[in-house]
């Protein structure tokens, strides 16, 4: 869960200010979380609030959670229809195929005892708002991958089970250069996978995500909460960026690493 959020807060300042770069502070006076952690965490709460095997529950405190902490936070960057679903007498599914679903999916990846409980966690996460195809894969994708590397996968398992939804067939230097904004999952997923693989520990992959530029945020917390899985978080980083997470996000974050 910490890996997404750092990958948010890093990436917050470069969102529409893109860099092409991996020379960058990595904590800036002016980042801060965005929808991406507090959406994190409000699945994160659904998770510590439900009986896991019980899957229609786990989607009705997903759909909850999300409204509760989404409207006690407001103006952090939801798109629009996630917005209109927030303020919904009676949220449904929009078929949305963007990246919310996978950015704030990784907290089951920690609360599942098997790779296909978590697929079907994730699955439940995504469909109450992101039930197109695609925005399922995104978070079927992100949460496998966290839970192989949890796990102690190699990384070449954790390739072969994100490739079952998308290519991964170019490297960060390939795109860099001409890497465009898109938060569909099949745009912004693979690379965020892609900037983990090339990568050898949490900085890495964050500076790696950031550097191709587009969503930087989401793309850095979905490579952040992967990397955190395989490396750990060093201390300096986490007393680094723990200070932006605050009110009720932190709460949470502090009751789920007591779980898990």
């Amino acid at each position: 869960m910490l890996g997404a959020l750092i990958g948010d807060i890093a990436g917050s300042i470069y969102e529409w200010k893109n860099i092409k770069s991996k020379d960058f502070p990595l904590v800036h006076p002016g980042c801060r979380m965005t929808d991406d952690s507090v959406m994190t965490a409000a699945v994160a709460s659904a998770v510590l609030m439900s009986d896991l095997r019980d899957l229609d529950g786990f989607r009705a405190n997903v759909v909850g959670e999300m409204r509760r902490l989404g409207r006690s936070y407001p103006g952090l960057g939801y798109g629009p229809r996630f917005e209109r679903w927030l303020q919904a007498e009676e949220p449904r599914p929009y078929g949305s195929l963007g990246n919310g679903s996978a950015m704030r999916v990784s907290p089951v990846a920690w609360a599942a005892e098997s790779l296909s409980q978590c697929l079907a966690l994730a699955r439940a996460s995504a469909e109450v708002t992101h039930n197109h195809p695609d925005g399922i894969a995104g978070a079927e994708a992100i949460a496998g991958a966290v839970y192989l590397a949890r796990q102690g996968a190699e990384k070449a398992a954790i390739r072969a089970h994100v490739t079952r939804y998308y290519p991964l067939d170019f490297t960060l230097d390939e795109i860099r250069a001409d890497y465009q904004f898109d938060v569909s999952c099949a745009g912004s997923v693979p690379q965020a996978v892609v900037a983990f693989l090339e990568a050898e520990s949490l900085e890495e992959t964050i500076r790696n995500a950031i550097s191709i530029g587009g969503d930087s945020d989401t793309i850095a917390a979905m490579a952040g909460s992967v990397a955190a899985a395989c490396y750990g978080i060093p201390r300096e980083i986490r007393e680094a960026f723990l200070p932006f997470i605050d009110g009720e996000v932190r709460t949470i974050y502090d009751r789920f690493i007591q779980r898990y």
